[in-house]
């Protein structure tokens, strides 16, 4: 199977790297990823600039191509130019950190799978519940066993996977569950500090989901319960219950 992996961490994360060591001598793997990282960019795409794209190494071995854009324009351009034949499978990730709810909005990584979803490719992102010291052997372990499953689900429009692994150790996790995405909001707080010049500036410095309030069917639920979860996601934006029976009387 002929697999593109790119990310929103940048294409010397340890998460990509766990992914190619664990899919590389099963599958035809290609990297193409950010050459610096770029965490909660959403769907952003370059247009002002140029795209630049550079080969990297480890050894004497091709590794990948560092890109300097978004993960939508990585996928893009490998889609499009860099990956001369068709490719089966996109994998996003690892992500330190889930990204389950809203977070999808603003998450790199779910935006590159999204990215391939639009132009018809199967994908796959890939998150797991912890940012510091994340397990990312045991998520690429899992993603490479999962992954004949996956591949032979059927949906009925074209979607991206969004799957996230709680920071659990293996013999505690409970299952996999699909779940849909928690419509809750963050609560979020800004550190408001004084650089050493005295101007004012504000650090982005915390989120909590409030768990005890949440759907038991949702995908922050379940993934704190222990689950491992499979959200599938589409790019139709639309509210269609909202437009239905509706008319403008302007004309």
């Amino acid at each position: 199977m002929r697999i593109l992996l790119t990310n929103d961490d940048g294409i010397y994360s340890s998460g990509l790297c766990a992914l190619y060591e664990a899919l590389v001598e099963e599958h035809e793997v290609h990297v193409v990823a950010p050459d610096s990282e770029r965490s909660a960019v959403g769907h952003a795409i370059t247009v002002a600039d140029p795209l630049r794209a550079h080969v990297v190494k480890r050894g004497n071995e091709i590794y990948g191509w560092a890109v300097s854009g978004t993960p939508a324009d990585c996928v893009k351009l490998a889609a499009l130019e860099l990956i001369k034949q068709p490719i089966d499978l996109v994998i996003s990730g690892i992500n330190p950190g889930a990204n389950v709810g809203i977070n999808v909005l603003y998450s790199g990584t779910v935006s590159a799978a999204t990215e391939a979803a639009i132009l018809g490719i199967r994908s796959l992102a890939v998150s797991i519940d912890r940012y510091t010291e994340p397990n990312f052997c045991f998520g690429a372990a899992m993603v490479k066993e999962l992954l004949p499953w996956l591949m032979q689900l059927e949906f009925s429009r074209p979607v991206a996977v969004s799957m996230n692994i709680p920071a659990l150790p293996p013999q505690q996790i409970r299952g996999i569950r699909f779940a849909r995405h928690s419509l809750k909001s963050l609560h979020e707080e800004f550190d408001k500090r004084v650089d050493p010049r005295g101007n004012v500036y504000y650090w982005r410095s915390g989120e909590i989901w409030q768990v005890n309030d949440m759907d038991e069917d949702s995908d922050i639920a379940l993934l704190k319960a222990g689950y491992i979860t499979l959200t599938p996601i589409h790019f139709d934006m639309t509210a269609h219950d909202c437009i239905t029976g509706l008319e403008c009387p302007c004309f």
